[in-house]
């Protein structure tokens, strides 16, 4: 889990790590000011099912595709990349076209982010 860029928001994401771990989830939270590059090589250095991006600073565009097309150059075809945060629905559904996860808005239930990471994890990484 990381927040990339310079977005300092950071108690939600710490809420939903939290909740990860209590539903039976390793969690790296990378903390604050990430930039792709940090992100895909701890996601290779840890060997991860998962990576979670939270953007609530409209960076999403630009550092959300970044991070997809590092994990693809670097091999990374088998892992999740979900993100939240406020992001429009008309950037939702480009981010998803180009190959990403869920994305979560404010609000959404924690137990559905969950859902959908263990649901996605069981069907493609066993």
């Amino acid at each position: 889990m990381a927040k990339p860029g310079l977005d300092g928001h950071d108690r939600g994401i710490k809420v939903l790590a939290a909740a990860y771990r209590d539903a039976g989830m390793e969690v790296i939270y990378l903390g604050l000011r990430q930039t792709p590059e940090m992100i895909v090589s701890a996601a290779l250095q840890e060997d991860v099912d998962v990576i979670a991006l939270s953007s609530l600073n409209n960076a999403h565009m630009t550092i959300f595709p970044n991070v997809l097309n590092l994990m693809k150059d670097k091999g990374l075809d088998d892992v999740l990349l979900v993100g939240g945060g406020i992001i429009p629905k008309k950037d939702i559904k480009v981010l998803e076209e180009m190959g990403m996860g869920k994305l979560f808005g404010p609000g959404t239930p924690v137990q559905e982010t969950v859902n959908y990471i263990t649901n996605w994890v069981n069907e493609n990484r066993r």
